[in-house]
């Protein structure tokens, strides 16, 4: 399996810091967050180039159809500007040629399951068909369930699927998280396998805290997904992704957090 880490767990260093810490730790790939990357593309993917680093997956500077209820990523409250958004991200990323570009649901904020429902299908139809345009697989990630009011309503892998279905999102799959799926058995994981785009893995902290997440550990949950899916052939990229706090795995410094979660990816695999 290769190893990616996801921009995000060194969210305070600079794309270019990035790209030479996870390149020096070892990491075949790294995670994009699109508000972290220069205007420039063409330097960027050459930087990429001349580090050797993949791309495992993209995340929009918009990253769901219905607004985010966490500072600082809200976004536009229009589900239709969110949409044209997301749309417009996959025609960019799709030149760093990712193994796919996420997006979520967001939560309700207020609206009935029915009316989110409507919105979350119209958006993985426009996305997915934006998608099938520029080459690229579009990936839908479920929740963790203690974030559906902040998040993403969608908190489960029957759920997520579902409503790509009923999208009629043909190409698209589902972004698998650990840390989201924790709740989730392994034989739904593995049931789903086939239509994964990608996998981050992370583990919760021994006392729980919304949307904070530690390094997977060889005993915790990630282990345990990682290992029922390679028994059952899946070989895709581990990309690990930390979501912390500024004096927990944010406080590292760049060079640091990458040694530290490529042991933690070679240690699953």
């Amino acid at each position: 399996m290769k190893r990616s880490l996801s921009a995000i767990s060194t969210v305070n260093a600079s794309f270019a810091e990035d790209v030479a810490a996870y390149a020096n730790a070892g990491f075949d790939a790294i995670g994009l967050w699109e508000f972290k990357l220069p205007h420039e593309d063409a330097a960027n993917i050459a930087l990429l180039r001349e580090h050797g680093l993949a791309v495992s997956n993209c995340i929009p500077t918009v990253p769901s159809f219905l607004q985010l209820a966490i500072p600082g990523m809200e976004g536009p409250a229009d589900p239709e500007a969110r949409i044209e958004a997301i749309c417009a991200s996959i025609r960019r990323l799709a030149a760093y040629d990712p193994g796919c570009v996420l997006c979520l649901s967001g939560p309700l904020g207020g609206r009935s399951p029915e009316q989110g429902r409507d919105i979350v299908v119209d958006g993985l139809r426009r996305a997915a068909a934006a998608a099938r345009e520029a080459g690229v697989h579009l990936g839908f990630e479920p929740i963790h369930p203690a974030q559906h009011e902040t998040a993403g309503f969608v908190t489960s892998l029957a759920d997520a699927l579902e409503l790509l279905d009923e999208a009629g999102a043909d190409g698209a799959g589902i972004m698998a998280d650990t840390f989201n799926l924790g709740h989730e058995t392994d034989e739904a994981v593995v049931r789903a396998s086939a239509r994964l785009t990608g996998l981050h893995v992370a583990d919760e902290l021994p006392e729980p805290t919304p949307g904070v997440r530690r390094l997977p550990g060889p005993q915790g949950r990630s282990a345990e997904i990682v290992a029922a899916l390679r028994a059952n052939g899946w070989d895709g990229t581990l990309d690990v992704e930390i979501f912390s706090t500024p004096d927990q795995f944010w406080a590292l410094p760049p060079d640091e957090a990458a040694r530290r979660a490529y042991a933690a990816a070679s240690a699953l695999t």
